[in-house]
């Protein structure tokens, strides 16, 4: 599964800007989906959560793993 760091990076490459963070929680925001809170933590985020929070966005799973793909 992927690092927080990861995830984040491909939030923001699809539109997605950080609003505000409340404990270890950042809120990021888009100009016409929702919004979403991603926990920080350290290590990998755990399967279901890294699926629930691609799902609210409007990704796939296979979104994300083409967009790594790319990047090497």
């Amino acid at each position: 599964m992927p690092k927080v760091k990861e995830l984040l990076r491909f939030l923001r490459k699809h539109g997605y800007q950080e609003t505000r963070q409340k404990g270890s929680h950042r809120v990021l925001k888009h100009p016409q989906r929702r919004m979403l809170s991603v926990p920080i933590h350290s290590g990998d985020i755990p399967r279901g959560l890294f699926l629930r929070i691609l799902k609210d966005a409007g990704f796939s799973e296979q979104d994300f793993l083409g967009n790594e793909r790319e990047k090497a």
